[in-house]
């Protein structure tokens, strides 16, 4: 009896000893070898596997794995990858990363010199210009400190917010993914901006959704009642083919723009020192002039401009009276410092007066975002937006310049303001917005537009949203009217990929959370379908959502075999993750992204396509990493 008792303590001392085993946990925390700093969302990997983990806003982490000796892979933006060969016996780690890029990097960045000293003199129709004494009639000149920029290699001053990639989630755990959509496509003509001037982009320039969305796809308009149409398919993930590659596609109602209705505009200029420089100011005027030519008789436009001092320029004329507009754009000189809180509200003033209930009522601002000058706060100037925006009028914004961009602003004042981003590097950039994409660029036709995917756990052991870091929201967001959104033009088209670690197989299980103790409930619904999309969308003047719905069923398509936009898509999301070097860029490579945006160019009209895969090999020569 004791033999017997002896043996099965043996077997239960193995047990428990084998169980141990697999339970190890590495903890540890990642910190910046320079600023002493917590590094969040670094993505800890063993080498080789799917077991991964990120660190948490302190930089710590915890990744269970098994026993023995293993390698981890660290992998954050903007520092280079760093292997670590952890001990068996090793179970706690303190990682230091250094930058790719030195603090005192030299770029083209700029210093502005004083040329001459003048006050800024303002005239016009409004109160708030008329600084130094009353007058009447319009003065459509303005002048001031002559600022000029040299390059200098002092430190850049462009600014951009931090992205923290989304990472993996199991479906188990959290099985409803929750964002805003985003058309905005900044990003995009901003990274063509560096690469072309020989340069990387900052990897917190590249935010791979606007990178994505830049493109035309040739997505079907919808048919029924709703002014957005929902489409999914999914096929093997290109850069990592144990995984999947799910598309979430949206297109939104053509309209013809001679039944669009009125639009009241307010030109918001920055005429400051910093747009001094043949790609800031006489680009926003060429910009300008260009959407001046698109204008009916029944639209209605005002010019507005801040230098050290806001004031009205030209005063609101009808859109038939083109050559009153173009010659006040004409006479804009750049000078002084930038009140651009103080122009933004006395543009918001003008904009109230030609408000009416059916038109289209929005500001337009051309800026390097620069403010220095009276309310320059984010927190001031989201406030105000906010409220004007629940008026009725919508802000858009148009970015200029390098060496002091200040994109983080401008992307949060645009968000805010219900209204597009662009960034205008050039004067065909210019015409996209304002010709090709007239009515997409400036009337709405589904506005606060969210979108909630549900994973089948069935199907998808874990999920993670490929960009749309800055988009994304709680799930109670969803079911909330006054909860703000993205909007979408006319004809406009989004695109969100979503990367997929099916269930079962040789896949390990993504190690964020413990399993759930009392959610494994029953699939509800049809057992092949892997996914759930639901889309809220607000009329233009609505104030109720509206709730749409689309279910994916499940396919294991080759990427090669799924549609050309599909295929371009993958390709552009590829690159942006090489550009930020993305802790999930898989095994992609810069000749792999050339190979399937080659063979994704279809039709073309435009030579977008043929444009980026230019853009791609400037990159692979540029990045030496």
């Amino acid at each position: 009896m004791k033999k017997y008792l002896t043996l099965l303590l043996l077997n239960c001392l193995v047990a428990i000893t084998a169980t141990a085993q697999q339970a190890r946990v590495i903890t540890g925390i990642v910190t910046d070898s320079l600023l002493k700093s917590p590094i969040a969302n670094v993505v800890i990997r063993v080498k080789g596997t799917d077991v991964l983990t990120a660190t948490d806003k302190k930089g710590q982490f915890s990744l269970k794995t098994t026993t023995g000796a293993l390698i981890l892979e660290v992998n954050a933006s903007g520092y280079p990858v760093k292997e670590i060969t952890v001990p068996a016996g090793q179970n706690k780690l303190k990682v230091q990363l250094t930058s790719l890029q030195p603090l005192d990097k030299k770029r083209n960045q700029y210093v502005m010199q004083d040329k001459a000293l003048a006050e800024v003199v303002v005239m016009g129709y409004a109160a708030a210009a008329q600084k130094r004494r009353t007058m009447t009639g319009s003065v459509s000149t303005v002048r001031g400190n002559q600022m000029s920029y040299i390059p200098s290699p002092v430190h850049n001053t462009e600014d951009y917010s931090p992205i923290n990639e989304n990472i993996f989630h199991a479906a188990t755990d959290q099985p409803l993914s929750t964002f805003s959509i985003d058309v905005d496509r900044a990003s995009y003509s901003n990274v063509r901006r560096f690469l072309n001037q020989g340069m990387m982009p900052e990897p917190d320039a590249v935010r791979v959704e606007e990178m994505i969305n830049y493109f035309d796809y040739q997505y079907k308009a919808p048919e029924g009642k709703d002014p957005v149409a929902i489409y999914t398919d999914m096929a093997i993930c290109p850069w990592n083919t144990k995984h999947q590659l799910v598309r979430v596609a949206l297109k939104s109602k053509q309209v013809d723009t001679r039944n669009l209705p009125a639009s009241n505009l307010v030109f918001l200029i920055d005429v400051s020192g910093s747009m001094s420089g043949e790609n800031r100011l006489p680009l926003v005027k060429r910009a300008f002039a260009v959407l001046t030519e698109q204008l009916r008789p029944e639209d209605r436009v005002a010019i507005v401009v801040y230098a050290g001092a806001a004031g009205v320029v030209l005063p609101a004329t009808s859109g038939s009276d083109k050559k009153k507009i173009l010659a006040a754009l004409d006479q804009l000189e750049a000078g002084g410092s930038t009140a651009g809180g103080e122009g933004i509200k006395l543009a918001y003033n003008i904009a109230g007066e030609l408000y009416s209930k059916n038109s289209n009522t929005r500001v337009i601002l051309a800026t390097d975002g620069d403010f220095n000058v009276g309310v320059s706060s984010d927190g001031e100037l989201t406030r105000m937006i906010e409220k004007e925006r629940e008026k009725g009028i919508s802000l858009s914004v148009l970015g200029f310049g390098m060496g002091n961009y200040k994109d983080n602003k401008l992307e949060l004042l645009a968000d805010k303001g219900n209204g597009n981003y662009a960034y205008i590097d050039n004067f065909e950039e210019a015409r996209r917005t304002f010709v090709t994409e007239f009515g997409g660029t400036l009337f709405t036709v589904a506005k606060d537009v969210k979108l909630q995917v549900e994973f089948n756990p069935q199907f998808v052991q874990s999920y993670r949203l490929v960009g749309y870091e800055n988009r994304l929201l709680t799930n109670e967001d969803f079911n909330n009217d006054k909860k703000d959104a993205g909007d979408m033009g006319v004809g406009h088209t989004v695109t969100a990929l979503y990367e997929i670690i099916p269930s079962g197989g040789k896949n390990e299980a993504v190690n964020w959370v413990d399993p759930l103790k009392y959610q494994q409930g029953k699939v509800i619904g049809n057992k092949s379908e892997v996914l759930t999309v639901k889309l809220r969308y607000k009329q233009p003047a609505g104030d109720h959502s509206i709730l749409m719905e689309k279910v994916l069923p499940y396919s294991n398509q080759e990427i090669t075999d799924a549609p050309e936009d599909f295929r371009m898509a993958a390709s552009v999301a590829a690159f942006g993750q090489l550009l930020r070097r993305s802790a999930f860029k898989g095994t992609a490579t810069y000749d792999d992204v050339l190979s399937w945006a080659g063979n994704s160019r279809g039709t073309d009209a435009e030579g977008y396509r043929a444009e980026f895969i230019q853009l791609v090999k400037k990159a692979m020569l540029l990045d030496k990493e």
